[in-house]
């Protein structure tokens, strides 16, 4: 049976999710920006630059492939922003794509969480391996670590459904 380490999403050399929390998340970042349209400014990238951004700062016009060759970009800028999913949560909410859109929000809860947590919960959500209890406390870690309530919501999906199944280790 999987159990998650005690202090599994906290390790020393993790950063701190930067620029992204609770109040993030009460308020979709498209509505901040004052003159943000998601039937005419999409694609974001092309018709708005001056909206994506790289987890640094760079503008998307700051980045190339031959940087990333040459090491002069970290492959870490080349991640999406929570703040350019959520716009593209707007465009797709917008084009009546609503799936498309939650899915695009969850993704931008996810954008800061670090790989190795990310990597430990899919393992904790694979059929056997997980008790309801146990997919408890990673929806709770999600929730008060990471400030990301819609993917808790998803964990806490996943164990009732597996609960269901009997799917559940």
């Amino acid at each position: 049976m999987y159990r998650p380490p005690a202090a599994a999403h906290k390790r020393e050399h993790d950063p701190p999710p930067r620029g992204y929390g609770k109040a993030a998340n009460r308020h979709r970042y498209a509505d901040t920006v004052a003159d943000f349209d998601p039937r005419s400014d999409y694609p974001i990238g092309a018709r708005r630059p001056d909206l994506v951004r790289t987890p640094g700062g760079l503008a998307i016009a700051d980045l190339t492939l031959e940087q990333l060759r040459r090491g002069a970009i970290p492959d870490e800028e080349f991640r999406a922003t929570p703040e350019t999913l959520h716009l593209q949560a707007e465009v797709a909410r917008n084009a009546g794509r609503d799936q498309l859109a939650d899915n695009l929000d969850r993704a931008a809860e996810l954008a800061l969480i670090p790989d190795h947590v990310i990597l430990e919960i899919y393992t904790a959500l694979r059929p056997r391996r997980s008790s309801a209890e146990e997919l408890e406390r990673w929806a709770t870690v999600l929730e008060n670590d990471y400030e990301a309530p819609a993917v808790a919501a998803q964990v806490r999906e996943a164990a009732t459904a597996y609960a269901a199944r009997g799917l559940l280790a």
